[in-house]
């Protein structure tokens, strides 16, 4: 069985081709790579295919989603380097959907009705679901016979309860509005926290663990009872902790002061909050690697965005352990969580209170337990995997 993986953006799209063994339910890639610049002069597709050693870049017109994926449908089934005989080998096609709303509290064979919710749902999310939704109709306008299954980044923290999920407004505003605590990332939270339960030996359903997505966007999650608790975004991607361009949790106020005090439109605010904020504002460095090799040379501005990043995280590591009356083990995964060795230590160095000791040797060495066996609270460094997650629920939904 083969399933192919999309993550429709504004102006890219990326793509990774599964083949199942429905006897062992092995997943193996074939293929992976990205449509850029889509409807925008120099687009590009690169790809890198199985038993190929290099990636493979193409300059090609592509004017909007439709022609990107019938490309990239064309790539994977070409003579020389295609990894499919023909395009009647896909079982199914797995979309990200960043909004689910509070329809959805897991993945979604698509139909009509599905396609509608994603549509109602925009307004929630008008920079992501548009996007994710052309890439479903583009694919249902190429392959209509092909099944569609649609992975929700919301869906997982629909779990919540409401002590967690409401906020202190009027009541109108959740009911007619929808605003509310949604939690975003929840494909890698939850893939990173049944991953954690495996190497602890136990179910997930036992244990209370705290997940780490920290990449240049980066959000918490809480796992009780084997359901996400608790998580640090809410009503959108901005809050929580500091990330590489959004400030995260800040006075709420601040926006209205700014727009009051400098006369700023709403649009040049949440332009400053999402885009200019976080580490960049901080240091001047959006990319945590960056301020990490700054710091190491002295730049005071750096160092300081390195402890608040820090600090940010510990603040919310202790309020979940509060939560939860405890907590058995605390996982970091993404870009940051797996490959920054001193930022685990430093993030984890405020918890030997609840006995979680690092081990400097295994955390060096980027192994996946990094705390010594002492510990009373294990601490991990998992690789997440979004795009199979997503091929995961794919091939439930259509086998």
């Amino acid at each position: 069985m083969k399933i192919l993986v999309l993550n429709s953006g504004s102006s890219s799209i990326k793509f990774k081709l599964y083949e199942v063994n429905q006897e062992t339910g092995y997943f193996s890639a074939l293929c992976e790579g990205q449509a850029d610049r889509i409807g925008i002069a120099g687009s590009t597709i690169t790809r890198q295919c199985k038993g190929c050693c290099d990636k493979d870049k193409q300059f090609i017109d592509l004017k909007d989603h439709k022609a990107a994926i019938d490309e990239i449908l064309k790539l994977l089934v070409e003579s020389e380097k295609g990894v499919l005989s023909s395009l009647d080998e896909l079982s199914g096609v797995g979309h990200r959907v960043v909004h689910g709303g509070e329809d959805f509290t897991g993945s979604v064979l698509i139909d009509r009705d599905v396609v509608k919710a994603i549509e109602r749902n925009s307004m929630l999310a008008p920079l992501h679901n548009p996007p994710n939704l052309m890439g479903i109709k583009a694919m249902s306008a190429l392959l209509p016979d092909v099944r569609q299954v649609a992975v929700f980044d919301t869906a997982i923290h629909q779990s919540m309860p409401k002590k967690a999920y409401m906020y202190a407004l009027p009541r109108a505003q959740y009911k007619e509005y929808k605003i509310r605590k949604y939690g975003f990332h929840g494909t890698s939270h939850g893939y990173v926290a049944q991953k954690a339960a495996e190497v602890l030996g136990k179910p997930l359903e036992d244990l209370k663990l705290i997940t780490c997505h920290l990449g240049n966007g980066g959000s918490l999650a809480a796992f009780m009872g084997g359901k996400s608790v608790d998580t640090t975004m809410g009503f959108t991607p901005l809050d929580g902790i500091i990330m590489g361009t959004r400030s995260g949790s800040v006075d709420p106020y601040i926006p209205l002061h700014i727009m009051e005090s400098q006369e700023l439109t709403p649009a040049q605010v949440s332009t400053m909050m999402n885009k200019q904020g976080g580490l960049l504002a901080i240091s001047g460095k959006s990319d945590m690697r960056d301020n990490v090799q700054a710091a190491a040379e002295g730049d005071k501005d750096c160092q300081l965005a390195i402890e608040m990043f820090c600090y940010s995280i510990q603040k919310f590591i202790g309020s979940y352990i509060a939560a939860m009356n405890g907590v058995d083990g605390i996982i970091f995964t993404a870009g940051v969580g797996e490959n920054n060795p001193m930022l685990r230590a430093k993030i984890l160095e405020n918890f030997s209170f609840i006995g979680l000791e690092v081990d400097t040797a295994k955390n060096d060495a980027n192994e996946t337990v990094i705390t010594t066996e002492n510990s009373k609270v294990v601490g991990l460094k998992i690789h997440t995997n979004e795009e199979l997650v997503i091929a995961l629920d794919t091939f439930n939904l259509i086998k």
